[in-house]
């Protein structure tokens, strides 16, 4: 389930791919419900960053990338493209991961273009990375690097994905995953998840995904959105530990 799969076959999944999700899915699950009872009894690590320091990449095109999204995105998607970047550098950081720093910011705020619009038999992922590869190439991304944002953010919603934060795909899908459902949040100190919603608030973010996930799924029948909503997404995005 690569870039030129997903070009391709625009993010529908055979049934053999389908079967192949369940393994990384379930154990996702396993562990995201260790982490939901550390946090039910208040046992937190102490994984953050100084958000006083940490600064946006400051190349070109993270400038471009993060003027693009403030441009198109509504606010509770660009907050939450914002969370995504800080909770993969933290969660690379837990991991000892090496991240591209530039890939990961680009990658992230711009992977979710097309959430709130879906493309009938398309996945949202998929048109969002096309367009954000020809977004990092008419900004001056040699073409193989504007390639690995294209797969980073149509790669995010492959179910085992996050297991690797090296991997751009990886970080995304990571950083996402803390936002959208909570997963590791119990690896992290609660002050610093406190600045860093005061900083990015959430705005109805779980009320705009129960809307638009649907509306994804339906779009998309054959799509990953699609086989993560029929195995219960909805409800765990619900009870994300969140206040909203």
């Amino acid at each position: 389930m690569d870039w030129e799969w997903a070009t391709r076959t625009g993010g529908t999944l055979s049934p053999r791919q389908r079967r192949q999700l369940l393994g990384p899915l379930l154990r996702l699950s396993a562990s995201h419900t260790a982490g939901r009872l550390r946090v039910a009894l208040g046992l937190r690590g102490s994984g953050g960053i100084d958000l006083e320091a940490l600064r946006w990449p400051d190349s070109q095109l993270a400038k471009d990338a993060e003027a693009e999204a403030r441009e198109v995105l509504s606010p509770h998607v660009l907050q939450h493209s914002c969370r995504t970047y800080v909770f993969g550098l933290v969660l690379a950081h837990l991991d000892g991961a090496a991240v591209d720093e530039e890939l990961g910011f680009v990658s992230s705020i711009l992977h979710d273009l097309h959430l709130e619009h879906p493309t009938p038999g398309r996945c949202f992922a998929v048109v969002g990375g096309e367009r954000a590869e020809r977004f990092a190439a008419e900004h001056g991304a040699a073409p193989e690097r504007a390639a690995l944002v294209g797969a980073a953010i149509a790669g995010h919603i492959t179910a085992g994905a996050n297991e690797d934060l090296a991997d751009p795909a990886g970080f995304v899908s990571a950083g996402a995953l803390m936002d959208v459902v909570g997963a590791r949040v119990h690896q992290t100190d609660p002050a610093f998840m406190a600045e860093v919603l005061r900083r990015h608030p959430r705005l109805g973010f779980k009320r705009a995904l129960g809307t638009c996930w649907p509306a994804e799924a339906a779009a998309v029948p054959g799509g990953r959105a699609a086989w993560l909503h029929r195995r219960g997404f909805g409800p765990l995005v619900r009870i994300a530990p969140f206040d909203e």
